[in-house]
């Protein structure tokens, strides 16, 4: 089913520039080790992504790329042409409880963490990692969670008749959602680099960061280090994908950074630690 996507793949990775090693076992983004390298790099890293966008673009989408939601995904916020087409015009964008239509003119191509090069998912346990892969699901929400603004904008997707399209835009305060408590906390601890709230020392399981990087070590790092295994440190938006799955009053939250290019993720795992949410492990993959 996904040989055709596989394809477009390879294609993209081709022309990726983008450093797939695991020096320091980050998620590629904007990987950097100073100021002016960081500007470098991260100039290097949009004009790959853009090239490899200008290569989606001018490829039609597998017929088999409908069946996984993601392999449609990665199609849509790449090619302006196929995501017009894909949207269900005028399309509804319901705030509270005023809904307005945008037009097909004045729609602009988004694309997403695209240009990031990678992307969040927020779940309360591994087993929710599988959902991404079922080829059964009739409505997938993408979720655009804005730290600061303490709003999520939800782009619903539907199955349709063997396509996937999106057919509504809902924005939602964090109170509204049934992670409330933890964006809110999210919020905070991105902005604060984590401070205060980090087990010490903390849990890791991963590449040995100080030998092999062939080897998978469980052992601790100092809490300063946790942000190192990430590309960057969310300032103000990051992403998460509901692909069905159920959150509940859960004591445990899995935020994983996964990259676009080569699949390397990072989980960060939470957990209730009587009424404050505290890191308590970084996994690396």
């Amino acid at each position: 089913m996904k040989k055709a996507f596989l394809l477009i793949v390879c294609m993209c990775v081709a022309m990726m520039s983008i450093n797939t090693g695991c020096s320091n076992k980050k998620v590629d983004g904007a990987d950097s080790t100073s100021n002016d390298s960081a500007m470098a790099e991260q100039a290097d890293t949009v004009d790959s992504v853009d090239s490899a966008t200008e290569v989606i673009a001018a490829t039609p989408m597998p017929k088999a790329a409908d069946q996984l939601f993601d392999d449609f995904f990665f199609n849509f916020i790449a090619n302006k042409k196929l995501q017009l087409n894909r949207i269900t015009f005028p399309l509804p964008i319901i705030n509270g409880t005023k809904t307005t239509e945008l037009t097909r003119g004045k729609w602009k191509m988004d694309y997403f963490f695209r240009k990031q090069g990678y992307y969040t998912l927020i779940l309360d346990n591994e087993k929710q990692m599988k959902l991404s892969k079922s080829t059964d699901l009739d409505s997938v929400i993408v979720e655009k969670i804005h730290l600061k603004k303490g709003m999520i904008e939800q782009y619903w997707f539907d199955h349709q008749d063997g396509s996937w399209k999106l057919n509504q835009i809902k924005k939602i305060s964090f109170g509204e959602s049934y992670n409330a408590s933890f964006y809110t906390f999210l919020s905070s601890f991105f902005a604060k680099n984590g401070k205060g709230c980090i087990k010490s020392p903390l849990a890791y399981t991963g590449p040995d960061p100080n030998g092999e990087e062939t080897n998978v070590v469980n052992t601790t790092i100092p809490t300063d280090e946790w942000s190192s295994f990430l590309p960057e440190l969310p300032k103000d938006m990051i992403y998460n994908i509901l692909y069905g799955q159920k959150y509940s009053e859960s004591n445990r939250k899995i935020v994983t950074f996964r990259g676009l290019s080569n699949g390397v993720e990072t989980q960060l795992v939470f957990k209730l630690n009587g009424k404050e949410w505290r890191l308590e492990k970084v996994v690396a993959y």
